[in-house]
């Protein structure tokens, strides 16, 4: 199984992702919530599946978004964005009535972070399969899956329906958990239904031990093996400001050490892994240097304010990573 790559390669078709495009809004002060009067900036564009997209763009991955936004000026800058950086957006929805989702974003003093979502009573929450998503499904040769849209009905029928299209196909499937605790509802089962359709997933943490239906104490070796039970091929632990971990369900690790950098804003930063990940292992290139772009994009994302503002080009990403110095294994 040397080399043994899990994912679709790149001409089969494009990465499909479907789910939440915001526009996202920062406050300046730390403190906690939203409960009184502050400074903010922004609008950036946002959304974990539109920044995991953008990100597989940039990288130079094919590329489509579903997703719907509102006819107004949210909606204008995220489409404009996707477009700019390479990504099919005949797929998105453009809604004459209800508004592009929000979200507002302030971060506490211990680096935890606050939100207030208007995603699924704005556009967001308005997808439905159109004939427009049917083509987008019909050729593409990965479908990407946030954890973020599990709980919403229609775009989980929605991915139940796409998986199974894209799997016959010859395609593949990737899931990246990223639990929102001001999303999180019960989902009936659908994060396991998810995990045994899925050919790489890319937990952070103790998602790792969500996705094995554990808890920490079984240990990460347990949950690996847990997991690789499920049917998942490959598993990549994102560590956060520790590097990144690939298990392969050969036996085959691969680690990579982080990039050095001043964090001014950590949102997006898995995403942004995720896409750069995702778009060089169906490029075919190693885990190795996947793994090495991937953390290269997560850590040039928080390095600058917005949730996508860092997001690389291949050649952005190249000299980050001839630029910036790394820790230790």
């Amino acid at each position: 199984m040397a080399g043994f790559n899990p994912l679709a390669p790149d001409h089969l078709g494009p990465t499909a992702c479907m789910g939440e495009i915001l526009a996202e809004i920062i406050a300046t002060t730390v403190g906690a919530g939203f409960a009184e009067p502050q400074p903010l900036i922004g609008p950036y564009s946002s959304g974990a599946p539109a920044i995991f997209i953008d990100q597989c763009g940039r990288m130079g991955g094919s590329a489509a978004m579903i997703g719907a936004v509102g006819d107004d000026d949210f909606g204008r800058m995220n489409t404009d964005r996707l477009v700019r950086d390479g990504v099919d957006v005949s797929a998105i929805a453009i809604h004459s009535s209800l508004p592009t989702g929000t979200a507002f974003v302030r971060y506490q003093k211990d680096g935890c972070r606050d939100f207030v979502f208007n995603m699924w009573t704005s556009a967001a929450g308005s997808l439905s399969w159109t004939p427009a998503v049917e083509d987008v499904i019909a050729r593409a040769g990965h479908l990407h899956v946030v954890g973020t849209s599990l709980g919403h009905d229609h775009i989980w029928q929605m991915i139940e329906r796409a998986a199974p299209l894209i799997k016959a196909r010859g395609g593949t499937v990737s899931l990246d958990p990223n639990q929102r605790k001001e999303l999180m509802k019960d989902t009936d089962g659908r994060f396991a239904k998810m995990i045994a359709q899925t050919d790489l997933l890319l937990p952070s943490d103790d998602e790792l031990f969500l996705a094995a239906n554990g808890v920490p104490e079984m240990g990460e070796a347990d949950a690996i093996h847990a997991i690789f039970a499920q049917g998942v091929c490959e598993i990549v632990l994102k560590r956060g400001d520790v590097g990144a971990t690939c298990f392969q369900s050969d036996g085959t690790v691969t680690n990579a050490p982080p990039f050095i950098v001043k964090e001014v804003d950590p949102t997006g930063a898995g995403d942004c892994f995720g896409g750069a990940y995702v778009a060089a292992r169906r490029l075919g290139i190693s885990v190795a240097d996947a793994l090495t772009y991937a953390c290269a994009a997560g850590a040039r994302n928080v390095s600058m304010r917005g949730p996508m503002e860092g997001a690389g080009m291949r050649a952005q990403l190249n000299r980050f990573i001839a630029d910036t110095p790394r820790g230790a294994l």
